[in-house]
C-alpha cells in the first residue's frame, strides 16, 4: 500500500478547525460491543458507515489509544448497536470512564452469532466479524463483515450533531 504525498505548498487544516467541522457532520450514535477470548468490552461511536452490500460490510473507527482497543483487536468480532432516541444515557455511560461491568449492567443484552453482545431495544444491531484492519493516523479502521442483523421498526433514532444528542423522528411513527 502506498501513501499519497502532499505537495509542500498545501497547508493541512488545523486540528480544532477540523473537529469543529466534523461536529456539523451529523451521525447515528452506536455502542460497539465485543466478547471473546480477550474479554467483553464496549464503547460509544459515531464513526460508523456502510462500505458495501456485497458482501455486507461496515466500517468502524477506533482510536488505538482507547482502553478497549486491545480487546477488539484480539477478539476480531463485534456488534454495532445503533441507539434509539431514549438510549442517550447508555451512550454517555459507554462513552465515559465507567467500569466495563457497570456499562453492561445498565441494559439488557442477548448474544449474537459471533458471541458479541446485541443490545435489546437497539434501532438495529449488526453482528460482525472483523475482516480487515487499516491504520490511519491515530485510529484503526475496522472493516466488519455483517453476519447477522436485527431491526426494530417501532423506534426513533438518536443522532450526534453539533456536540449534542438529537432525536431522529421517523414520519410513520409520529
Amino acid at each position: 500500500m502506498s501513501a499519497l504525498s502532499l505537495s509542500p505548498e498545501l497547508n493541512l487544516v488545523e486540528k480544532q478547525t477540523f473537529r469543529d467541522g466534523m461536529a456539523r457532520l451529523g451521525a447515528a450514535v452506536n455502542i460497539i460491543t465485543t466478547d471473546g477470548p480477550a474479554g467483553r468490552a464496549g464503547f460509544t461511536a459515531s464513526a460508523v458507515c456502510s462500505v458495501t452490500d456485497t458482501p455486507p460490510t461496515l466500517l468502524v473507527c477506533l482510536n488505538r489509544s482507547a482502553s478497549v482497543w486491545s480487546v477488539f483487536d484480539a477478539n476480531r468480532q463485534l456488534c454495532v448497536n445503533t441507539l434509539a432516541d431514549d438510549q442517550e444515557a447508555l451512550s454517555t455511560l459507554f462513552g465515559g470512564k465507567t467500569p466495563m461491568a457497570e456499562r453492561f449492567q445498565a441494559a439488557q443484552w442477548r448474544t449474537g452469532a459471533t458471541g458479541s453482545p446485541m443490545l435489546e431495544g437497539a434501532l438495529v444491531s449488526f453482528d460482525c466479524r472483523i475482516s480487515e484492519i487499516t491504520q490511519v493516523g491515530t485510529h484503526d479502521v475496522l472493516f466488519c463483515e455483517v453476519l447477522a442483523l436485527t431491526l426494530s421498526h417501532e423506534r426513533h433514532g438518536l443522532a450526534w450533531f453539533d456536540r449534542n444528542y438529537s432525536p431522529l423522528r421517523r414520519r410513520d411513527l409520529c
